[in-house]
């Protein structure tokens, strides 16, 4: 399957357990997997064969700014779902959402969850 990759997209949210990151919120980082069959539009050149990432990235950046969570899996989860639910080419989506501010006491990269959803868990 051929895959569409945006990597690294930061977005400042609200999404923790602790009320201080609902309130003053924090960097994400946001990677995303889809997977498409993209032969179509290897051939024609054409938009409408493909998924256009730039849509892609403003309904990334809806579903994860548009609630506040407690974890960043369900915010990961509401990605996938509306990727899946909006952009019917893609068959499946892997979402990666990296937290380098975690108030974790320790000294880190970062922390992250990664999900893999396919259009049959719909």
């Amino acid at each position: 399957m051929d895959k569409i990759i945006i990597k690294d997209l930061h977005i400042y949210a609200y999404h923790g357990v602790n009320i201080e990151e609902k309130i003053k919120g924090q960097n994400y980082y946001i990677d995303v997997t889809a997977e498409a069959d993209l032969r179509r539009a290897c051939h024609t050149d054409d938009l409408d064969d493909t998924v256009s990432y730039s849509k892609m990235v403003k309904r990334i950046n809806f579903a994860f700014t548009a609630e506040k969570y407690d974890l960043i899996e369900k915010a990961a989860q509401e990605v996938a779902d509306i990727l899946l639910g909006e952009f019917p080419k893609l068959q499946a989506v892997e979402v990666t959402v990296r937290k380098p501010e975690a108030p974790v006491k320790a000294d880190f990269g970062f922390v992250a969850v990664s999900i893999r959803r396919t259009r049959d868990d719909k």
